[in-house]
């Protein structure tokens, strides 16, 4: 019985555009089991993406509104659904598996849980990460961008944090899931920002250290310092997170770093280039780049565009300012979707998926 509803939660997620495919030996399944109770897997089973109210699921499950209204708020508690809204307003909605479900469990991450996870990425990654549009894209270093050149709002990590009152930080479940399963990384792990148009917003949070504008900032430039990418959702309006990643842990750079899919991560609008009159030869920016895109040839730096994501993490690092990002010509951007609506839309439409409503907001 409780396998079955595990399998329906598996189709269900898999039904919509993020995606969250079967796999022959059935690893999925076990992965759900460690999250979601069997009566949370049954319900969350019968959610839409599209926030519905308690009642609403209710009637569709034939339960009682008040049994119905106690396990949703559990459940978005745990990070298992998403909840808008307050109140008798709040209404409750399908979450994806990733970027979604997983990011939320990391105060309930284990050894057991990181290596289920693990397993399944190794079955799931190319699948899900090699389709359009992808899931993150690349937010350049601002100080790498040269002034000239017209920068929109979403390509700035600071101009993102303009947008919001409230801040945190919290450890990347990435660098945490990794170490668990005996693989850990050089990079510092409390790297995850996040941040609210709400006042207040992760006050008393006990997994979200609440930080001014001010430190998120500085936390910011200390992940640049450290080597981190930044990326966030793969859309211009409604950010509210910004990953810090390296290839080594990242559950999506890995699609490219691990298994080269070149899908996995939006790459930036620009790419490294170099001034060959200006370089001295001296490999900082070969250390520097996780993507193996400079290259020391004759004793000067070339750059391997296709290798080449556009953080400008080189830039800032080169010692004699021979390194630069350019604008890349127009028919090598990729378009950035709108809105989470507008990336829905054409995630599922390139799955052949029927969208049944797309997710409003997120609390």
């Amino acid at each position: 019985m409780s396998n079955n509803v595990y399998k329906q939660l598996v189709r269900k997620l898999d039904s919509i555009p993020n995606g969250f495919p079967e796999t022959a030996n059935g690893i999925e399944l076990k992965l759900l089991a460690k999250i979601f109770s069997p009566e949370e897997a049954a319900l969350a089973a019968e959610m839409r993406l599209s926030p519905e109210s308690a009642k609403q699921i209710a009637e569709r499950v034939s339960k009682t509104p008040a049994a119905t209204t106690a396990m949703l708020g559990e459940m978005a508690k745990k990070g298992l659904i998403r909840a808008v809204g307050k109140g008798d307003k709040r209404r409750f909605g399908l979450l994806p598996f990733v970027v979604g479900i997983y990011e939320a469990q990391i105060d309930r991450m284990d050894e057991e849980l990181a290596r289920l996870f693990e397993d399944y990425y190794q079955s799931f990654a190319e699948h899900v990460l090699s389709q359009s549009p992808p899931l993150h894209k690349v937010i350049p270093v601002e100080e790498s961008i040269p002034v000239e050149v017209q920068v929109f709002p979403f390509q700035q990590a600071s101009a993102l944090l303009d947008q919001a009152k409230s801040f945190g930080v919290l450890k990347c479940i990435c660098k945490v899931q990794k170490s668990l399963v005996g693989e850990p990384c050089e990079y510092p792990k409390e790297v995850c920002l996040v941040f609210s148009p709400a006042e207040d917003a992760f006050k008393d949070n006990q997994t979200i250290r609440a930080l001014t504008k001010d430190e998120a900032l500085r936390i910011l430039r200390e992940t640049e310092e450290a080597g981190l990418i930044h990326s966030s959702a793969n859309i211009q309006e409604g950010h509210f997170y910004i990953c810090n990643c390296c290839t080594c842990c990242c559950g999506i750079i890995r699609g490219l770093s691990q298994f080269g899919v070149e899908n996995s991560v939006a790459k930036s609008d620009y790419y490294a280039v170099v001034d060959h009159e200006a370089c001295i030869g001296c490999g900082a920016c070969v250390k520097r780049c996780q993507f193996d895109a400079p290259r020391l040839q004759n004793e000067v730096s070339y750059v391997e565009k296709t290798h080449c994501v556009g953080c400008g993490l080189c830039v800032i690092t080169c010692p004699s300012a021979a390194m630069r990002l350019a604008k890349k010509p127009e028919e090598e951007i990729s378009h950035t979707p709108r809105n989470r609506d507008e990336w829905m839309k054409r995630r599922a439409e390139n799955r052949g998926l029927a969208l049944q409503g797309a997710p409003e907001g997120v609390d």
